[in-house]
């Protein structure tokens, strides 16, 4: 992609990258939890795309392995994870007045870009429709990603999408919808969303974005590409499961954004599950889960009623779904909500 070349080998120091997430201990499969886990773990190098696992337990790292030379504190690229990163940044915007809320229409805000004469339903799509792919607007994921990403104006170009569906109506997987909402806090902010990453979400301890792709204008792309170490994501995830707090208590996403995301608004036609602002929601054995997908198979869990977050990435250069590759890894994660939980029937 040249200029846009994603180059992770480069973009921070190591030592950089993550701290230990405060509070944890060292994950060396230690303790009840790691002892019952490790032999999960073997097993799991079994799964040829795996790359890194990470468990964490009532607020400490419990487990975690790497295979293939995946490490836990190299930056990887994310993929689509990235997307619960884009909704959190939402969540904190309306809190902090940048924006009136998830049923905001989006027109007067890209007033600019939208295209000649648009279809009328463009001026009733929400910010909400963006977060939960509602927007009606054709997918530019998929067969279609290549084609929008060599445009000269991805926000304009996602924008002159003809409309397949009305707004609010089924899901529609599309990157374009990300993208226009981290175009929109761009815009209103007059920062990067990269800076309000960091500066938003900089106080977690642990949390580092090492690198994102930006598009020709030079807006950081909406849900893609982005690099983070799988410690880093760890550490997100730990602070949805915490309700939005850090681990010294400091509010730092709204509780009212992450009960908000995680309300099923649609459903995937992919694979039947539910779908919020960013977030998947599936059940798995007794319980309600909720997790972020990227392409290859990075994966983002969190199981509030164990404590329990998880983490594995993948070789992001190979499709999860269509392999089975991704219903692997929620087997996965069954199995290791059996192990915390200590009775394996509730892993089927």
């Amino acid at each position: 992609m040249n200029r846009r070349q994603f180059l992770l080998g480069a973009l921070v120091p190591a030592a950089a990258v993550l701290a230990m997430p405060a509070g944890a201990e060292s994950p060396a499969a230690s303790g009840e939890d790691g002892r019952s886990l490790t032999g999960l773990l073997d097993e799991a190098s079994g799964l040829a795309p795996l790359r890194t696992v990470l468990v964490a337990h009532k607020g400490r790292i419990v487990a975690e392995r790497g295979y293939r030379g995946g490490a836990v504190t190299a930056p990887t690229n994310i993929k689509s994870a990235s997307k619960v990163i884009v909704s959190a940044l939402v969540g904190i915007a309306i809190e902090r007045g940048l924006l009136e809320g998830p049923d905001q229409p989006i027109a007067p805000l890209l007033r600019g870009d939208l295209p000649d004469e648009p279809d009328p339903r463009i001026e009733e799509i929400t910010i909400g429709h963006l977060l939960s792919m509602q927007a009606g607007l054709g997918r530019t994921s998929g067969a279609n990603y290549g084609r929008w990403i060599s445009s000269r104006n991805w926000v304009r170009a996602a924008l002159a999408e003809p409309f397949v569906d009305d707004p609010g109506g089924r899901m529609l997987y599309s990157t374009g919808s990300t993208h226009l909402v981290s175009a929109i806090l761009t815009r209103i902010s007059g920062r990067s969303t990269m800076e309000l990453a960091r500066d938003w979400l900089g106080p977690l301890d642990g949390f580092a974005i090492a690198g994102w792709d930006r598009d020709p204008q030079g807006i950081y792309l909406g849900g893609n590409q982005m690099a983070m170490s799988p410690r880093s994501l760890l550490a997100f995830g730990e602070l949805y499961r915490r309700g939005g707090r850090t681990v010294d208590g400091r509010r730092l996403v709204p509780a009212d954004w992450i009960t908000q995301s995680w309300q099923r608004r649609t459903r995937s036609r992919f694979t039947g599950d539910g779908y919020g602002y960013g977030w998947f929601l599936r059940r798995i054995g007794r319980h309600q889960v909720y997790y972020a997908w990227g392409y290859g198979g990075q994966m983002l869990y969190v199981v509030p009623a164990l404590d329990l977050s998880v983490v594995m990435t993948s070789d992001a250069t190979a499709p999860a779904g269509r392999t089975g590759h991704r219903d692997a890894l929620h087997t996965l994660l069954g199995d290791i909500m059996a192990r915390i939980e200590g009775d394996p029937e509730t892993a089927d």
